[in-house]
């Protein structure tokens, strides 16, 4: 299907899309580029990419896929120096958690040239980076948002449709401003909390007890916590509006939950369980329970 992907970031994501392609057997060469070249030695050593680059021209040059995986904080920089490298015969795509800056630094960069951009998004990963935790099955039957813009073209989005169709993602179509407001509340909300809650126990005198004691209601409410914390401190930047919004509205019911305890009103506090549990057990699904986080 590509007879030349180049892979800009070759860490868990970068790294699992390139092994779920060679799976698929769906790419005759895959080209990594990237920072660290030690992490570019062990992609090669790993067979996950056939040959790294140090110049992010000599990787792009002559491919039929450009995919950014690299963070979010680097996106812009990476968008602007594949500007001049861009044809007419190159599709880029990216998987940042957040997709209207991107859009946006896509435009300057790219110019006449946008429509050859699909920003993507895979949901998946989980809290282990880099490209010694990549693994083949990471996208297996996990949804894979992509955000066309109007200027994008269809030939340029039906390649990355199918590219994580063979990866084995499901893939749908949205908006990019809806795209950020919903992966605010699903996705970078609970990373907020857990990174608080656990934040919150440790500067507390009695900490070592805390976590001692806890059981598994706390480890799985806090397992995103041991996630990348520059990468989620740059997601929480790039979408700030949004996540201003989900934590507004979080506190404004936290608050009602803090003034029913105080009152001894058990009434409030059954209602909103109750409300929450059979939510719970209609929308998430027995095999979305198990599902790895957004990253």
């Amino acid at each position: 299907m590509i007879n030349k992907l180049a892979i800009v970031g070759i860490g868990l994501i970068g790294g699992s899309l390139a092994r779920a392609l060679r799976r698929a057997d769906a790419v005759d060469e895959i080209v990594g580029y990237g920072r660290s070249l030690s992490n570019m030695k062990l992609a090669v050593e790993s067979g996950t990419i056939d040959r790294a680059e140090v110049s992010l021209a000599n990787a792009v040059e002559g491919a039929d896929l450009v995919v950014l995986a690299t963070p979010v904080s680097a996106m812009q920089a990476t968008f602007a120096e594949l500007g001049p490298l861009i044809t007419e015969d190159m599709v880029v795509t990216d998987v940042g958690s957040v997709k209207v800056p991107l859009i946006e630094a896509a435009y300057e960069a790219f110019g006449d040239l946008f429509g050859r951009y699909v920003p993507g998004h895979p949901i998946a990963g989980k809290e282990y980076s880099g490209v010694r935790h990549a693994e083949e099955s990471l996208f297996d039957n996990h949804r894979v948002i992509l955000c066309p813009e109007p200027d994008t073209d269809d030939d340029a989005v039906t390649l990355v449709r199918e590219m994580w169709d063979v990866a084995g993602a499901e893939v749908v179509l949205m908006p990019a401003v809806k795209h950020d407001a919903i992966l605010a509340a699903s996705s970078h909300l609970p990373h907020v909390l857990a990174y608080n809650l656990v934040d919150n126990l440790v500067r507390r005198d009695e900490h070592k007890e805390i976590f001692k004691y806890s059981a598994g209601g706390f480890r799985d409410f806090t397992r995103i916590a041991g996630s990348d914390p520059e990468m989620w401190r740059d997601i929480c930047l790039a979408n700030r509006k949004a996540i201003l919004e989900c934590l507004q509205s979080y506190t404004r019911d936290l608050d009602v939950l803090m003034r029913a305890i105080e009152a001894g009103d058990g009434d409030t506090l059954l209602e909103t369980f109750e409300r929450a549990r059979h939510a719970r057990e209609i929308f998430i699904k027995p095999n979305d329970l198990d599902e790895d986080d957004d990253y």
